[in-house]
């Protein structure tokens, strides 16, 4: 049986969330963001990811994306980014967050002290361009439902400065692959 939530096509674009436990205000800082980012361009150039639209709030992302292996590629990027996150958070000795971390760790996770990331990432199949189009646009006014920005543009982690400002300094994606 087919799951609205899994990804079946083994070629496709998703639209994925990946959201921090218990909605732990993570990426408040221009360092954590980075370690987000450093991740989605590392599975650019490594894993073959192709990313259309983006946005990284204070504890979820929201990603447009296709890659030959996206579970794997979607696993492996949340595994390096809970280290890395862990990392900083001990090495800047914020110890009430790794606290929160491991509070919030699933009990049958024996194996590790720690959870950074809820599981899964929550994909939706885009099937055509009408559902593409408001899945980037979705992505693109979170920050202003939120109150954060006026205007999508605007928010540094977003997409949207890609396509409305042609402004990829913050991160570059791919093309749209339908017109």
């Amino acid at each position: 049986m087919r799951s609205r939530y899994t990804i079946v096509e083994s070629e496709g674009i998703y639209f994925l969330t990946a959201t921090v436990v218990d909605w732990l205000p993570v990426f408040t800082t221009s360092s954590t963001c980075e370690i987000i980012l450093d991740a989605l361009l590392y599975c650019r150039k490594n894993k073959d990811l192709r990313l259309y639209a983006y946005v990284l709030l204070d504890n979820h992302l929201h990603l447009v994306a296709e890659a030959p292996d996206l579970n794997h590629c979607m696993q492996s990027f949340k595994r390096h980014t809970a280290r890395t996150i862990l990392s900083m958070a001990e090495q800047s000795g914020k110890g009430w967050l790794l606290h929160q971390f491991e509070y919030c760790r699933r009990a049958y996770k024996e194996t590790r002290k720690y959870q950074v990331w809820q599981e899964g990432s929550h994909p939706q199949f885009i099937q055509g361009d009408t559902m593409l189009r408001q899945k980037i646009t979705y992505i693109h006014n979170n920050p202003v439902r939120r109150g954060l920005v006026d205007s999508p543009e605007h928010w540094r982690y977003s997409s949207a400065r890609n396509y409305v400002l042609e402004d990829h300094s913050v991160l570059e994606i791919d093309p749209l692959p339908w017109p």
